[in-house]
């Protein structure tokens, strides 16, 4: 061979050996690893508290570098009101957000300079303290930098920082108030104007309207059309709590509903115009609070009324219009006129304005400052607000127990408890649904002679048996049948045991805890589901353990939670056995640390019969367990048998959504699966995993996510045919990986 021959072959080889040693070696991509203050998961209720309605609010946005002080905030007050900031002296920044009008401006579009039509409405900037970005489009990551945008751009305001400077520094009382409030000489600049506007808005807090004094006790508070308002309002049904929860009824992440273009308007990608990977269309989840102050509504101020919102979630927002990538919790919902009569009076019942500030009289530039407008919505407010105002005092309340009796509803009992009381129910069947905000309650049924339980029956047409958000809440012995949304809702609360329960079809979800934290579920029989029979969500600290599952899509999900423990679980006959998901678009953003051991997983061969549009609905039947996205999984000790499609998947979020629609990280990461007994699984699979794969599988593993784990020697199929075991060194493990990836991308 001659010389110039080998040294080809030669730098080939080092080459080679350069890229294997890379691949061994070098880390592995994984998903980003988010802070704990960023997952998102468990309750924020305040313990002790009377109910569990009472939440956390969230730390504010204030920053060391513009600490709030009265000063900055008078001189910020002065300033949100002094045209002085635009081009032509004519607009300020209570124009568009005028404090009469909830801080909006009453109009569908909001107007700049010159009277120019601006693309969307302008945003309320109640509880702004609490937002982590800012407009429609989340443009901005503080509320500093927001103010630049309105007071420079030239259709809002159009002013020029430097000119600003210039016209404040010749006004010797401002040059006094700046002075005072920032502690300095030559303190008048532009970012100070910045400062002290931002300082002002973190003092529009709204945290006292009627619901507020509800949670804290007040039950008189809401009218009785309110509180069932608040159960709608909570329901699997509507799912309105997703995206507006307690207690800034709010979500900083972006999400499409589908709200049509207005007539003649260009169409506003929302999001997508600020970050290219997001979906078109999306736009953030405003606060509720004060909501009935500041029609219209919408990013672009399609809907004039509060019932005109809840109408277009009704029909399913975009969605038959054509929209693409709705929401998967704008869904549809059905509702009588009172059911949407209630849901508007309770948005009514978050109305509060005893932080309103005072227009000042002048400002220092001498300019008029926007004059007062009438609100006819405060009238409304006041007749729909026509609850209670004093507060329960149970510091000497001694607990008791209560007993509903021959002719009482159940609710009519719930109402007179006090937090620290029992709740008995003896056997009868209650046709009602029953709503328990209070904390510290136990609420039980009392058998029959023949050991048969009370039985709160819907009747096909109530969406909820039980709604409960109060802290040490448990509930046992009872049959739950025939609801449209769940069987028991426990949303928001700590310490929530659940158990010794028959749940059957209810709906959505059988018993069905969400952003709750220390949860115990057991000895629950639960059938014909169209999602769950057992479910956590967004929840922290779960055992689900001793249930029995069969007729539903899932039998047990654990979705978007931390610190999860599924174990001693029989789940058979259902489209999908055991699921454990992390899914996007929900404020949790992690599901992650969960054993799941001891299970009789079989024969689950059900035909899906999951809402269409929701994640639910995509699951091939025959599956007996799922780990979709989530991390740190420990799967070990079950029996996984007769599942016909496959017996244990691990899969990547893309197998279900778009990359624009993922806002967590996608890939199943660090999960071990290991001495699991399999038998018979994967005969006769789904046509979409035999057109994927070509037939089922003991084990079906995407090959992504790093460091997978399987130690399965039962297991008699499995795709790839060679897993990586616990025992495999890293770079073993990552030259696999790799080679998987690239042989799955070629075929792919």
């Amino acid at each position: 061979m001659k010389v110039w021959m080998k040294r080809i072959f030669s730098g080939l080889g080092i080459l080679l050996l350069i890229g294997i040693l890379y691949a061994a070696f070098a880390p592995l991509p994984q998903d980003e690893v988010l802070p704990p203050e960023k997952w998102g998961a468990g309750s924020s209720s305040v313990e002790p508290a009377y109910s569990g309605l009472q939440r956390d609010f969230p730390v504010t946005n204030e920053t060391d570098a513009n600490a709030t002080t009265p000063e900055k905030v008078e001189l910020g007050r002065l300033l949100f009101f002094d045209p002085i900031l635009s081009q032509n002296d004519d607009m300020s920044c209570a124009t568009c957000h005028n404090p009469d009008l909830g801080f909006s401006d009453g109009m569908q579009q909001a107007l700049g300079a010159n009277g120019k039509t601006l693309p969307r409405n302008a945003m309320s900037l109640w509880n702004v303290a609490y937002n982590t970005n800012f407009f429609w489009d989340g443009r901005a990551a503080t509320l500093e930098e927001q103010t630049n945008t309105p007071i420079t751009n030239a259709d809002e305001m159009a002013g020029s920082p430097e000119e600003i400077e210039s016209q404040l520094k010749a006004i010797p009382a401002y040059v006094s108030l700046f002075e005072k409030a920032f502690e300095s000489k030559d303190a008048v600049t532009y970012a100070n104007v910045q400062n002290a506007i931002a300082a002002f808005e973190r003092t529009l807090i709204t945290n006292n309207s009627p619901f507020d004094r509800y949670a804290a006790g007040d039950v008189n508070a809401l009218t009785p059309a309110q509180r069932r308002g608040l159960a709608t309002f909570r329901s699997a049904g509507t799912r309105c709590f997703e995206c507006h929860a307690a207690p800034t009824f709010s979500d900083d992440s972006f999400s499409v509903t589908g709200v049509p273009d207005l007539p003649g308007q260009e169409h506003d990608a929302g999001r997508a115009e600020v970050e290219s990977e997001s979906l078109d269309g999306a736009f953030k989840a405003p606060s509720l609070r004060n909501i009935a102050l500041s029609a219209p509504y919408m990013h672009n101020g399609a809907f004039a009324t509060l019932e005109e919102v809840v109408d277009f979630y009704a029909k399913g927002g975009g969605r038959d219009d054509g929209v693409e990538n709705v929401d998967i919790h704008v869904l549809g919902f059905d509702l009588t006129e009172q059911e949407k009569s209630d849901l508007v009076a309770f948005m009514y019942a978050l109305t509060d304005e005893t932080n309103l500030p005072e227009f000042p009289e002048s400002v220092p530039s001498g300019l008029p400052v926007v004059a007062h407008v009438e609100n006819p919505a405060r009238e409304t407010v006041s007749q729909m607000n026509a609850g209670g105002t004093e507060s329960v005092s149970t510091s000497t309340h001694e607990a008791v127990t209560l007993r509903v009796e021959k002719g009482q509803s159940i609710q009519s009992i719930v109402d007179q408890a006090l937090p620290g009381d029992t709740i008995e129910v003896p056997y009868g069947i209650y046709k009602e649904h029953v709503i328990i905000d209070i904390s510290d309650i136990k609420f039980f049924g009392i058998p029959n002679e023949e050991g048969q339980w009370p039985v709160i029956e819907g009747e096909g047409k109530g969406a909820d048996g039980v709604i409960a958000s109060g802290n040490n809440f448990e509930m046992a012995f009872f049959a739950v049948k025939n609801f449209t949304s769940n069987g028991v809702l426990v949303e928001g609360a700590k310490n929530v045991y659940l158990h010794d329960m028959y749940i059957e079809n209810t709906g959505v979800y059988g018993v069905y805890p969400v952003r709750c934290t220390d949860v115990l579920i057991e000895r629950i029989e639960g059938t014909l589901m169209n999602d769950a029979a057992i479910y956590a969500g967004k929840s922290e600290n779960v055992i689900i353990r001793d249930t029995l599952t069969y007729g539903n899509v899932i039998g047990v999900e654990l979705e978007n939670t931390v610190n999860g423990e599924v174990y001693n679980n029989v789940a058979h006959d259902n489209t999908i056995g055991i699921f454990i998901d992390l899914l996007p678009q929900l404020p949790s953003k992690v599901s992650m640390y969960t054993k799941v051991h001891d299970n009789l997983v079989e024969n689950n061969n059900g035909a899906n019969f999951g809402k269409s549009g929701t994640a639910v609905s995509l699951i091939p039947p025959g599956t007996g367990m799922l780990i979709l996205a989530a991390d740190h999984v420990e799967v070990y000790n079950n029996t996984i048998r007769g599942n016909k499609t496959g017996g244990m998947a691990v899969f990547n979020l893309t197998i279900g959504f778009s990359e624009e629609e993922i806002d967590v990280g996608p890939n199943p990461e660090h999960n071990y699966i290991h001495d699991n007994i399999y038998e018979n699984n994967g005969y006769d699979a789904d046509k979409f995993v035999k057109d994927m794969l070509g037939q089922g599988f003991d084990i079906i593993w995407d090959g992504t996510g790093a460091d997978n784990r399987f130690d399965e020697p039962n297991a008699s199929s499995s795709f790839p045919p060679v897993l990586p075991s616990k025992n495999l060194p890293a770079p073993l493990y990552n030259l696999y990986w790799r080679a998987l990836n690239f042989v799955v991308g070629l075929v792919g």
